[in-house]
């Protein structure tokens, strides 16, 4: 079809089509109707797409507002604390005898919450529901909770593995995790941590591959061979695993020094230098740069709610106080008053002390009021002490004149004997 096209009308088309879709239909020329039947489609489909806008805004809005408020959360926080409880007493078999219908009509009640809770969120956005991650954990523990019931309904209430069913009941706990935004940046600073960690660990086990070669060899001879720490490969892994940890290290090095092995207590103590105080250390480094960090993006992060939370309100009482202004005008317009004047004073009978004022003044600023008067402060303390000085300097000037006549009889005096 579009070899038909001439190169200008291909070009033509390109451009109108980069361009945007009209309300109209984009003709690149008579002759091509095909083309411009391949034009309209997508259009059509825009306007479908716009067209398909949900109908029920305003219960997805009351809904939306309902799973953000804080009594949800806490709602929600509480139910699970709550069901995390009660599967600490269904751990005790007498407990769980005496309270049997409890338990079941608890269950009843948190399997409903949960239930309610997934509709809830998949009501209000059910397309980027799913691309959240934590909303996928939730998921996945409702599935897990519903593995019991579908096993005592399938296979019996005797099924051998329904007892490992039961025990995968306690992964509930982890939906504090959407509702803890600190656990959220742990989890955060983990994931951001994978790479590195992953690098360490390679290294690690690089460095216990070959060690735990070298002590195959030195330590697993036929003749006096440690066969129950380094018998094999593998038993080799599991006694560097412990002398890594520092788990006992000192009785697997009693094993070896009964078996009079000359290189043993430096080969133990090379290890455990390298791989618990140099690659342990260096994992548990990278581990708190990367917590720190998210740490301090998360406190960024609330310092600007808390930021967007104050402008909102200050936009709150700003658009207030047009309101009332604009009332104020209209009712100047309605209602024959003599000046402005006497309005302004009219509405000032209307305030009260306790109605919020919004100041963008910086003369009216608590950090500028406070500088002003220290520096008020330091000006009388500046004041007295010129005030002092300036009284020394009188007291000195009287005592130069109380010296003048004394000095003038005594050269009047020298005058006369000169004479």
């Amino acid at each position: 079809m579009l070899q038909l096209l001439k190169p200008t009308q291909l070009e033509v088309c390109a451009l109108q089509w980069e361009g945007h879709c009209n309300e109209k239909p984009v003709h690149c020329n008579e002759e091509s109707p095909l083309l411009t039947a391949t034009r309209e489609s997508p259009c059509t489909a825009m306007k479908t797409r716009r067209s398909q806008k949900r109908k029920d805004t305003q219960c997805q809005a009351f809904v939306k507002r309902v799973i953000m408020s804080r009594l949800f959360k806490i709602i929600m926080i509480s139910t699970i604390s709550t069901n995390a409880f009660f599967m600490v007493l269904w751990t005790d078999y007498k407990t769980r005898y005496n309270l049997f219908r409890l338990f079941e009509v608890s269950e009843l009640i948190f399997v409903s919450i949960y239930s309610s809770e997934f509709c809830m969120k998949l009501y209000v956005d059910p397309i980027n529901y799913w691309k959240d991650g934590y909303n996928l954990l939730d998921v996945i523990i409702i599935i897990i909770i519903f593995i019991p019931y579908s096993l005592r309904k399938i296979k019996g209430k005797h099924y051998p593995y329904l007892n490992i069913a039961d025990g995968v009941q306690s992964l509930r706990i982890l939906k504090l995790i959407t509702y803890s935004r600190g656990i959220r940046t742990l989890i955060t600073a983990v994931g951001q941590t994978a790479y590195t960690v992953a690098s360490v660990l390679i290294l690690l086990f690089v460095l216990m591959y070959i060690f735990a070669v070298l002590g195959f060899c030195l330590f697993g001879v036929p003749e006096r061979a440690d066969l129950n720490n380094w018998g094999n490969l593998a038993l080799a892994f599991f006694t560097l695993f412990s002398l890594a940890t520092v788990d006992g290290w000192t009785d697997l090095q009693q094993q070896l020094d009964a078996r009079n092995f000359i290189l043993s207590r430096s080969f133990t103590i090379i290890f455990i230098l390298l791989a618990s105080f140099v690659f342990l250390s260096m994992f548990v480094g990278v581990m708190i740069i990367h917590t720190e960090d998210s740490v301090k993006k998360l406190e960024r992060e609330l310092m600007l709610e808390r930021h967007m939370t104050r402008m909102e309100e200050k936009h709150v009482i700003l658009k207030r106080q047009q309101e009332e202004v604009s009332k104020l005008m209209q009712t100047q317009k309605n209602v024959d008053h003599k000046s402005f004047t006497e309005l302004v004073e009219k509405f000032k009978k209307t305030l009260r002390h306790t109605d919020p004022m919004v100041l963008d003044d910086f003369g009216t600023s608590l950090p500028f009021i406070d500088v002003y008067l220290s520096t008020l402060d330091n000006q009388d303390a500046t004041i007295y002490k010129l005030q002092e000085l300036y009284y020394e300097i009188v007291h000195v000037l009287s005592l130069m004149l109380e010296d003048l006549p004394q000095k003038k009889q005594s050269q009047s005096l020298e005058k006369v004997e000169e004479k």
